[in-house]
């Protein structure tokens, strides 16, 4: 479903007026224009079934083993350690986070990316595969997409938002974004 293709798209001053269920439209602090903000889990967190735990400890198994015969007693300590983090955030639930659109920039939760070190934004909505992220294209070259859940806030909103500060540029979910997905990470 691409929401970008219905006819009734909210206007800029309607987004200022409602106050829709799945996010707050409020004043920003020091000026009048609108700031948009909403709550979302930090990542999507899917209970794993215990055959999922099973063939990561046999892939981790197997790569310890190989260090093991190899000889590299330092790789198979750095697979353990990877094996238990791995184990704990697994098993943690997702914190809530706050997330905000306004007229300097960008806020996740303690992290602020201002409009001047982002390039433009996309939001991947595709509800069948659980996909509803919104992707800012970042200027800097260790950390060009950063994803940002959108969860149950309403996707026209923010783009409405976020088309006053941004250009929109089409992206695509990269293989390993998919791959994520698909295993459950």
């Amino acid at each position: 479903m691409d929401f970008r293709k219905q006819k009734n798209l909210i206007q800029n001053k309607q987004v200022i007026a409602q106050k829709p269920p799945g996010g707050a439209v409020a004043p920003a602090s020091d000026t009048d224009e609108p700031v948009f903000s909403w709550e979302a889990p930090e990542y999507d967190h899917e209970e794993k079934h215990p055959k999922w735990y099973w063939i990561m400890g046999g892939a981790l198994l197997a790569i310890i083993i190989y260090a093991l015969v190899i000889n590299a007693i330092l790789m198979a300590i750095t697979f353990i350690l990877i094996g238990m983090l791995g184990y704990v955030y697994a098993e943690r639930e997702p914190r809530l986070i706050r997330m905000e659109i306004n007229s300097d920039g960008v806020r996740v939760d303690n992290y602020f990316y201002q409009y001047d070190d982002l390039k433009s934004f996309w939001i991947f909505y595709e509800v069948e595969e659980g996909i509803k992220t919104l992707s800012l294209h970042s200027k800097k070259t260790f950390l060009p997409h950063i994803h940002i859940p959108i969860e149950n806030a309403n996707p026209i909103l923010i783009r409405e938002t976020l088309i006053n500060y941004l250009p929109e540029i089409r992206q695509e979910l990269t293989i390993i974004d998919r791959l994520e997905k698909m295993i459950g990470l």
